[in-house]
Parts: structure tokens; sequence; C-alpha cells
């Protein structure tokens, strides 16, 4: 479970303070999807990297599983994602010197899963990406980079997902594959999704929205018909 109280988030400009978060509260409980919504500018990349501990609030607390991470020092929020969180990003962020296969496998390797290539092997698969095992970033499509990042987040068997406008830079046809994907496999794996979207027909997959604008939560709790499948 994530519960945010009272976060806000200020930042010093050339023109004064600009408050980018404004005394947002917030609950997600196990295993829920979630979709941010908004128009751009209005704080959802700001609030999801503060829940997910990239980012800290000029005020209010954050817990993750009941752990206060607002009051963590960054070792202890890098630790605190390891354990619980997954990422899956708009521009992708895979190491272009290494291959579809090496750049799912790193995570595990580092946290000392002796059994890193194989799952990293079986999540691949799952995405679609037998065949594309041994090719790096620069020779696979924008599709398929970010299948190699579904495939990443998931391999590491996370509690949470976090995903900031994952299909933002696909065509249409394109970004609803992965989209099925990362609805199929976050139904699959029980895990609890945060999703920043532009899309209304993506954030309709989700459980529930909020919406931010001006930093305020101005929508919470909307129950949608999406069930997400």
């Amino acid at each position: 479970m994530i519960e945010a109280n009272h976060i806000t988030k200020e930042v010093t400009t050339s023109e004064g303070v600009l408050r980018i978060l404004d005394d947002i509260n917030l609950t997600v409980i196990d295993g829920e999807a979630l979709a941010i919504i908004g128009p751009s500018g209005s704080g959802k990349s700001t609030l999801l990297g503060i829940l997910a501990g990239l980012d800290t609030p000029s005020a209010g607390v954050v817990r993750v599983n009941g752990e206060d991470i607002t009051a963590m020092t960054e070792e202890g929020r890098a630790a605190m994602r390891a354990r619980y969180v997954g990422f899956v990003f708009q521009s992708f962020h895979l190491l272009p010197s290494l291959t579809a296969l090496e750049n799912v496998s790193l995570p595990l390797e580092l946290r000392g899963d002796s059994s890193a290539t194989e799952i990293a092997r079986s999540y691949l698969d799952r995405v679609g990406l037998t065949a594309r095992l041994s090719h790096y970033p620069r020779q696979l499509s924008g599709g398929e980079q970010q299948r190699v990042a579904l495939a990443r987040a998931f391999a590491s068997r996370p509690r949470i997902l976090f995903a900031d406008e994952p299909t933002g830079n696909l065509d249409t046809v394109t970004g609803k594959t992965i989209n099925d994907l990362l609805f199929q496999l976050n139904r699959e794996e029980g895990t609890t999704l945060l999703l920043v979207t532009h899309e209304a027909t993506l954030a309709s997959r989700c459980h529930r929205r909020v919406t931010l604008k001006g930093g305020l939560l101005v929508e919470n709790d909307t129950v949608l018909s999406g069930t997400a499948e």
C-alpha cells in the first residue's frame, strides 16, 4: 500500500517560489491499477517520482508498505526501491552497450540472483522477444525497446510498478501492443500499478484515476468501468 499525506512540492525559481504540488492526499491499495491524469505541467510526473522515492516532497509524508520513505536517506530509498519497485519510462532507459538479455538480467545480477539469465530469458519470451535476446537497443524498434523495458521491470517481481507515459514515443498500433502487455503482466503478477498518462483510453483500463490540475488533486476516487484487463 502507498499512502501520501499532505504532499507539497515547491522549487525556487528566478521569479520566486513555484508550488508544483499542493497538499496532495492519496492512498493506493495493493493490487490496484491507478491512473494519474491531467494536463501537461500539472505535476503528474513529480507526484509519481515522490511516490516512488525518486524525489522528496517539500512537506508531507509518503509511506510505502508502512515505511516512511520521506524520512529515509537516499540510500534508504534506493534500498526500498530495490525491494518493492519497478519502473517503465517513456524513453526506455536501456543501456546501449548491453544486449536485450543483458539489460533485463543486470538488475537481477546486481541483487545476487543466481538465476538472473534464466529469469530474463523467460520474461523476454513472455513479451515476444525470444529472437531478439542478443540485439542491442540500437538494433531494436521503439516498440521492441519498450518491451525490453517491460520485461526488465517485471523480471524483478516488483510489488509496485510505476509507469510514466510508457507509450508516449510509440505509434498507435505499437502503443496498444505495449499497453496490452503492461496490463497482462500486471494482472498475472498481481502488481500494484501507478500510471501517468495523457491517454483517456489507457486511463479507462485502470481501476481508478486521479486528476491533477495546477498541482491540485481536483478529482479523486473515480471508479471507472475498466478493470485493468
